[in-house]
């Protein structure tokens, strides 16, 4: 426990010295990490103080402040959401890929806003992209999380290919 709490406050500073590293833009045109960032952002999206003190219970901020600065795109409401919904339905949307259609992947696409008539295209993505990471070495030793995280990456490519207007 005392070595995780090590761990954990290394790391935080570690992310906290970097920030300027990966600061892009003018001061301030970014997320909000606290607010429209990591859990709190999902669990409580219209209220701005219960995401900032979620977020800092959860990891003092630390996955919030990380997706901010590394990959601000990811703060969206759409992609929280999509998180969320790809790391609760997992096993359903990897058997709806591996039939090649079903409720659950319609429903992860349409919230990536990946239209009906763009869809086939975007699941033959997703067949591919998940059948391609199955066969990777250490796949099944790999935890939930990173499981839905690589999902949640392949579907989002493939609605980005094929359901872009």
């Amino acid at each position: 426990m005392k070595n995780n709490l090590l761990k954990l406050s290394i790391l935080a500073i570690a992310t906290a010295a970097s920030i300027p590293a990966f600061a892009a833009g003018e001061v301030g045109s970014g997320p909000n990490p606290y607010s429209d960032c990591g859990i709190g952002a999902a669990l409580f999206k219209e209220t701005a103080w219960a995401a900032a003190t979620s977020n800092v219970t959860w990891d003092l901020g630390l996955t919030a402040i990380t997706s901010a600065t590394v990959s601000p795109e990811t703060c969206t409401k759409r992609n929280i959401k999509a998180a969320m919904f790809i790391r609760d339905t997992y096993a359903q949307i990897v058997e709806d890929a591996a039939r090649g259609n079903g409720e659950h992947l319609t429903a992860a696409l349409e919230i990536f806003e990946c239209s009906a008539s763009k869809q086939h295209a975007a699941v033959n993505e997703v067949r591919s992209g998940m059948s391609n990471a199955v066969a990777k070495p250490g796949f099944n030793e790999q935890q939930h999380l990173e499981k839905a995280g690589q999902l949640f990456n392949i579907i989002n490519d493939a609605a980005r290919k094929n359901c872009s207007a």
